[in-house]
This record gives structure tokens, C-alpha cells and sequence, in this order.
């Protein structure tokens, strides 16, 4: 089923296959493999994804219209998600539901303190898990009646936009000039390899964040990371 067949019903009240129907739901994400996953996720759930890859592009959607719900991603190239999801989180009238989500498992407790509603930890591929954090922390006045179809679908996001990833990737490495940006590329190579199983650059990712956070010196685990990220994208994508 394409784009245009599910979303033909999208005036329809949800239903127990999309529970989501009626919701907008602004996805903040650099990672085109994880915006993809959360295309997939939003359209086989009935929503109407809108998509920012950056703090300055969401606050940009935020001024026009407020969504049903906001997904943040806690690293982001111009700063942290927390931030926006605080922002979010005191505005009025309130978005019905916040979830922060990073590929760092320690950073759950960054998104709650921010005041986020849930957390969800990437990979994000399963469908049931997704429309279950939502559909649990909406207002009561939109929760769904009556019993729903719990699936065990499993999103698989297409490759091609891991290659777009490494693309990033190589773009920030060749132009970094501070340690800031060797942090945002740790969090988001770390994210990305996780995502897609891609352990040799997800170990270097942690590497790289170890070295910075200790203050030991980061130029042999830069360049390696380099490597990788040209090994794969000569290769189109060695996983």
C-alpha cells in the first residue's frame, strides 16, 4: 500500500490499524536513516509526519502550527535537543505529547529532565512500540476507544538514506574546526551505526566520545572514523 492509499482515509476518525489518524507529528531529526524510519512509522500509524533537522528549522514549524506530538532527537547539529523539547514543554497551550529519542542510552534521563512525556531509543523499528508511546501519553479527550490491533511489523528503513548519512558525515569531518563538532559527530555516527548494525563504526563513534570526554587526544580516532565513513559510501553502504 502506497503513500496515497493510506492517507485517502486521513478525515477518518483512528481506527485499530491507524490509531494515529488525525495526528501531526513533528519528527526533529538529523539523521535521514532515522527521519526515514519515522516516515514509515507515521504512515503505516495514519499520521501526518513534518520533519526538522535542525533546533532553527523546528522553531521555524513551531511558529506556523502547533503539532499533536514532538519527537526530538537529543543531538542535533545546532544544539541540544533537550532544549526544545523545555521550550515545548512550557509553551501554552501545551503539545499533547513530547518524546525525546537518541542512540545514547544514558540520554533518556536528559530528555525527562528536559520534560519530556517518554523516551524512545533507536533503533525505533517497531511499529507497536511506536504507536504505543503515543497513544498512552495522549490527553484523555484523545485516546481511542475500545480494543486495538497491536501489530509486530517491523520498520526497515531503506539504505540508501544511510548512504546520505556518511555523505553528512564526510561533509562535517572535512569542514570541522572545533571539539563541539567532533562531539556532534560522535553522537551522530554512534546513532546512525546503531541503527544499522554497523558495529565497527558505532565502536569508533564511542571511541572518539570516550577520547573527548577524557580529554585524551582525538586525531588517529578521527582520522580512522574518516576511513569508515569513505569505506562506506565507495562501498554503498558496508554493513
Amino acid at each position: 500500500m502506497d503513500d496515497s492509499e493510506l492517507f485517502a482515509a486521513a478525515h477518518r476518525l483512528p481506527t485499530t490499524k491507524r490509531p494515529l489518524l488525525g495526528l501531526t507529528i513533528l519528527v526533529v531529526e538529523d539523521s535521514r536513516y532515522a527521519c526515514e524510519a519515522m516516515r514509515l512509522l507515521c504512515l503505516r500509524s495514519g499520521a501526518r509526519i513534518r520533519r526538522a533537522d535542525c533546533l532553527k528549522s523546528a522553531y521555524r514549524h513551531l511558529k506556523v502550527y502547533r503539532p499533536s506530538v514532538v519527537i526530538a532527537d537529543l543531538g542535533l547539529p545546532d544544539g541540544s535537543g533537550a532544549d526544545l523539547i523545555r521550550a515545548v514543554t512550557e509553551s501554552s497551550p501545551r503539545v499533547g505529547v513530547i518524546l525525546g529519542t537518541s542512540g545514547d542510552e544514558n540520554a533518556e534521563s536528559m530528555a525527562m529532565e528536559a520534560g519530556a512525556d517518554g523516551f524512545l531509543p533507536k533503533p525505533i523499528t517497531s511499529l507497536a512500540e511506536f504507536q504505543s508511546a503515543i497513544l498512552s501519553r495522549l490527553p484523555a479527550d484523545r485516546q481511542m476507544s475500545g480494543p486495538r490491533e497491536l501489530s509486530d511489523e517491523m520498520i526497515e528503513p531503506d539504505l540508501l538514506a544511510f548512504q546520505d548519512d556518511m555523505s553528512h558525515a564526510a561533509e562535517v569531518l572535512n569542514e570541522a574546526e572545533d571539539t563541539k563538532t567532533l562531539d556532534y559527530v560522535a553522537q551522530f555516527l554512534g546513532g546512525v551505526a546503531r541503527s544499522v548494525g554497523d558495529s565497527s563504526l558505532a565502536g569508533a563513534a564511542d571511541e572518539l566520545a570516550d577520547a573527548r570526554s577524557t580529554g585524551r587526544p582525538v586525531a588517529a580516532v578521527t582520522a580512522r572514523i574518516a576511513g569508515l565513513v569513505q569505506e562506506r559510501l565507495k562501498q554503498k553502504v558496508a554493513i
